[in-house]
């Protein structure tokens, strides 16, 4: 963490932001993985998505964990600006809601892990991802990652194609196991820290 940053604590919120694109057209590409995921989590939290007064998204408030000290203040959102333009909205949602960078959490595809398997990590690079990108430059790198494998494009297929289709008919029959196991790592991460998170998923 960079030293001119104030020191979170376990009473902060935690923003949970899946990424994707807005719109019918792209609800079920490989893209908006972060999307489902999101909507996942909306679901367990009891709440539905709603637009977010003036900022470019879609929130849920709640909270994930047990009732008690261990349950942990969460804002659940999705950007309603496009992939490329996340920063933006990601960043009025944590002024607005004042939580520190430690605790924004970007779940998105990732084209260099194979289908269905997890990574976490807290900063590092965007790897080309145009939602990070725009995440980095709003905020800067220091955000937690939860990454979701689409792998790579078959054949000469041009990356933006591939992930702007839907998954195929044989990726959906395991989608909902992966989405659900993606979820489970969200929360893990918020109750138990990336470290013991990392060593739960990724695989």
């Amino acid at each position: 963490m960079d030293v001119s940053t104030p020191a979170s604590s376990a009473t902060d919120p935690w923003l949970i932001v899946g990424l994707g694109n807005p719109g019918p057209e792209y609800a079920m590409n490989r893209h908006n993985v972060g999307f489902m995921v999101a909507d996942l989590l909306a679901d367990r939290v009891g709440g539905r998505f709603k637009r977010a007064g003036k900022a470019q998204a879609q929130v849920v408030e709640g909270r994930i964990g047990p009732p008690g000290p261990g349950s942990r203040r969460v804002v659940l959102a999705k950007p309603m600006s496009y992939m490329n333009l996340s920063g933006g909205p990601v960043n009025a949602l944590r002024d607005f809601y004042k939580v520190p960078l430690d605790h924004v959490v970007a779940i998105h595809d990732e084209l260099d892990i194979d289908y269905g398997v997890l990574r976490l990590k807290l900063g590092g690079g965007d790897n080309g991802h145009n939602g990070l990108k725009s995440m980095t430059k709003a905020m800067g790198p220091g955000y937690h990652r939860v990454r979701f494998g689409i792998g790579r494009p078959p054949g000469r297929m041009q990356v933006a194609d591939f992930v702007l289709k839907d998954f195929s008919s044989a990726e959906r029959k395991e989608l909902d196991y992966f989405v659900d196991r993606a979820a489970d790592a969200v929360e893990t991460l918020l109750a138990d820290g990336l470290e013991r998170a990392q060593g739960a998923y990724n695989s």
